[in-house]
């Protein structure tokens, strides 16, 4: 459930403390005087997307916190900042909204870390911030601020070269092998080889958002598109419409399985209201630790699969603009 998290808390948290078994971050934003944006956590700090409000260009926010985690915070322009929680922890979020990269955020060690690491990407050219990422990762391999980084530039980016992100997962792993979340990157990582180019539809079984068995059976013998998306993220609903406009046009010759990553079926039943195409929709409200995640070798966001109809992979991880034009080539 969403909660927003108004500046008459601020006053309150800051006369108190941090709770123990709690985790408070405190902001201010330059050009940013009033709105909202979403927080979520990717490894169970606590459960769903919540909504954190700006007045006066000031927010804050609090958690349970039971052990460390990761929160990712989506701003208005859904660039994302990872803020590292500790249980009766605080810190301070301070920049600038239209220079993101250069956000300061200090309190915790962890934290102090990656902002070091996210401004020393300031002037850096894509190839160069890959050089920095991977430095990086070498030489904190027993932080979370390490297994953050290896996620966003090696096992989650559309490019990724899942060779060189298995060696540094491996590293990772050796220096925190009880840590879950490492865990989970290295299986998704040989799944995804598994799902290279020329792979067939994997056996799966799951629940639509309706309650309806899904199985591998419903993707085969037809060309095939498996998506993900969620509500709080701009460019997978509009990759999720536009395909579903497609479905409308190709009818039962194009089969899609969109897998929510939204933490509530309703959520995900909401925005799927105007849909009259009947395509398979599953949320099963385990956000990024999805099984199916795992089993089809998708990692964010708007990543999909596109299956030819003899049920192999053709494409992945491709633009919507990109997925129109290689239906088009298989089904016209």
């Amino acid at each position: 459930m969403k909660r927003l998290i108004y500046l008459t808390l601020t006053l309150v948290l800051v006369a108190c403390g941090t709770r123990r078994g709690y985790f408070n971050l405190d902001g201010r934003l330059l050009n940013l005087n009033q709105g909202e944006f979403y927080v979520y956590s990717p490894d169970g700090v606590f459960a769903g997307v919540d909504t954190i409000k700006v007045e006066g260009g000031r927010f804050t926010f609090e958690t349970q916190c039971k052990e460390s985690g990761t929160l990712v915070i989506v701003f208005p322009n859904f660039s994302e900042v990872p803020v590292f929680a500790e249980p009766g922890e605080a810190v301070t979020v301070k920049g600038d909204a239209s220079h993101l990269k250069e956000i300061e955020i200090k309190g915790t060690k962890e934290n102090e870390l990656m902002t070091s690491f996210r401004q020393q990407l300031v002037k850096a050219s894509p190839p160069e911030e890959l050089a920095y990422a991977e430095k990086f990762v070498k030489n904190n391999p027993s932080t979370a601020a390490s297994v953050y980084v290896l996620r966003k530039y090696f096992v989650v980016s559309p490019d990724a070269d899942i060779d060189k992100a298995s060696a540094l997962a491996d590293v990772v792993y050796k220096a925190q092998p009880k840590n879950g979340e490492v865990a989970r990157i290295v299986r998704y990582l040989k799944m995804m080889k598994r799902n290279s180019s020329g792979a067939s539809i994997p056996s799966f079984s799951a629940q639509d958002i309706n309650g309806k068995g899904v199985t591998d059976s419903y993707l085969r013998g037809k060309v095939a598109v498996v998506y993900t998306w969620a509500d709080w993220s701009y460019e997978s609903r509009n990759m999720r419409d536009r395909l579903l406009r497609l479905k409308g046009e190709y009818g039962n010759r194009l089969a899609l399985l969109g897998i929510s990553l939204d933490a509530s079926r309703n959520t995900c039943r909401l925005s799927l209201r105007n849909d009259s195409t009947s395509s398979a929709a599953i949320c099963d409200q385990m956000m990024f630790e999805s099984p199916l995640l795992e089993t089809f070798g998708l990692g964010r966001v708007s990543d999909n699969i596109i299956y030819n109809a003899q049920g192999r992979i053709v494409e992945r991880g491709l633009n919507i603009n990109e997925i129109e034009t290689k239906l088009k080539a298989l089904l016209d």
